[in-house]
């Protein structure tokens, strides 16, 4: 009978790691230890650090898609009012974890990218993908005459991704929401006001 696989145990833990040590912190001993498996399992599994720092992203960015859909799809709230329930989820799930631990594709796109162009690539895919159904949602924003139309949809989702990854990174410094609340204010004060 062949053994049970470990490679779930091991992206669980590498996604535990990685946010605690950060990519370069991280070594492949740090998460076959915390997966309770054999070094031997993580090369069976994984051809590198980077391929596995990959596919940590990847796992993570699934969790990320879903709250996207949760939040941007529900068409029980305006367009307006789904942008900000996105932005309100992520800050209670922030708040959850102390206003210590911050969005993994931010942290890998800070440290990751200028010394691995597997990962800066990904990272380049993962935004574009995350951008459209913003996007989208923006679009839907301005038709309706929620959100002025100065802007591409496409612009001010990469304003908004951007600037909220701005945000993240300096509630990590601060261990507070101030940041996020801050930004929140802004943006909906003006780019994204209210028209109506």
């Amino acid at each position: 009978m062949p053994k049970p696989s470990l490679k779930d145990a091991i992206l669980d833990a590498g996604l535990k790691v990685m946010f605690r040590t950060g990519y370069h912190g991280t070594s492949v001993r740090d998460v076959t230890t915390a997966a309770g498996a054999p070094q031997g399992s993580f090369t069976n599994h994984f051809r590198s650090k980077e391929a596995f720092a990959s596919e940590v992203l990847d796992r993570y960015f699934d969790l990320t898609r879903s709250l996207v859909a949760e939040a941007l799809q529900d068409v029980s709230l305006s367009p307006r009012a789904r942008l900000k329930r996105y932005l309100d989820v992520i800050t209670g799930r922030l708040e959850a974890d102390g206003f210590g631990r911050g969005c993994l594709i931010g942290d890998l796109s800070l440290e990751a990218t200028g010394s691995s162009e597997m990962l800066r690539v990904r990272l380049a895919d993962i935004f574009a993908e995350w951008r459209v159904p913003f996007a989208a949602c923006i679009a839907e924003a301005q038709t309706r005459g929620e959100i002025a139309s100065d802007f591409e949809p496409e612009e001010l989702a990469d304003f908004l991704l951007a600037s909220w990854q701005g945000a993240i990174l300096r509630m990590k410094v601060d261990r507070n929401p101030k940041a996020l609340e801050r930004f929140k204010s802004i943006a909906f004060q003006t780019v994204f006001k209210e028209l109506t």
